[in-house]
C-alpha cells in the first residue's frame, strides 16, 4: 500500500458490527416477515425511522408513528419504554478490537442511531472512549444509505475519504459509502470486522 493509499481512520457502524439490534428479530416475529433481511430493509427505509434517526422528530412522535406504521401491538407509551432495549449489549471482543485499532489509526463511529439509544446506552459503553471521530445520524441530520450523510462526514474528516475505511453490516450502506468516495467493507460482528482490519494491515 502506497502512502497515498494508506488508511488513517477507521469508522465503525455500531448496530450490527459492535452490537446486535435485537429489534429485527422482534419485528420479524410480530410482522411474520420471511427473514430478518426483509425486516432490515423495511426498517432502514421506514419514513418514521428515517425521521427519528435524523433528529427530525421527538421521541413521542416517533413512538406513535412507528406503532401505526408497523401496526404493532403496543401503545405508543409501551413502545417508547420497550424500544431502547432492542439494542443488545456490545458483542464480546468489541472493546478490545477498538483498542487494538486505535494503536495504529484513528478510530470513530458512523451510525444510524437516535438520542434514546445513544444517550441512554451507547454513550455509557466503554467503547465510546475510543470514538475520536463521532458521526451519529441524529446529530448530522441525515441517515445512511443517503449520499447526504456521507458528504457531511467527509466534510468533517481531517483526511481525504480515500484514507478512511468504513465498516458496516448492511451492503446498501457500504455501497453508499463507496459511491461517496470512502473505502468501505461489509462486516457483521466483531470477528468479521477484525478479519477486514487484519486483511488491510491495520492491526500491526
Amino acid at each position: 500500500m502506497t502512502a497515498d493509499e494508506q488508511i488513517e481512520i477507521v469508522l465503525f457502524d455500531i448496530g450490527g458490527v459492535l452490537a446486535r439490534f435485537a429489534g429485527l428479530e422482534v419485528l420479524q416475529e410480530l410482522t411474520g416477515a420471511a427473514s430478518e433481511l426483509e425486516v432490515s430493509a423495511r426498517w432502514l427505509m421506514s419514513p418514521w425511522v428515517r425521521r427519528f434517526e435524523s433528529g427530525a422528530c421527538t421521541d413521542e412522535e416517533f413512538s406513535a408513528g412507528i406503532v401505526q406504521e408497523w401496526e404493532l401491538p403496543y401503545s405508543a407509551e409501551e413502545f417508547l419504554a420497550i424500544f431502547p432495549t432492542w439494542l443488545d449489549p456490545p458483542f464480546a471482543g468489541g472493546e478490545q478490537l477498538l483498542a487494538d485499532t486505535s494503536r495504529h489509526v484513528g478510530v470513530g463511529c458512523l451510525s444510524n442511531t437516535n438520542s434514546l439509544q445513544w444517550r441512554g446506552m451507547i454513550s455509557h459503553w466503554p467503547h465510546a472512549k475510543y470514538f475520536e471521530y463521532r458521526f451519529l445520524s441524529f446529530e448530522l441530520g441525515a441517515v445512511k444509505p443517503d449520499a447526504e450523510i456521507f458528504e457531511r462526514v467527509i466534510a468533517q474528516l481531517p483526511v481525504p475519504p480515500a484514507k478512511v475505511l468504513f465498516l458496516d453490516d448492511v451492503a446498501l450502506n457500504v455501497e453508499g459509502a463507496r459511491a461517496a468516495g470512502l473505502r468501505s467493507e461489509q462486516a457483521v460482528g466483531v470477528a468479521e470486522a477484525r478479519a477486514v482490519l487484519e486483511r488491510n494491515g491495520l492491526l500491526g
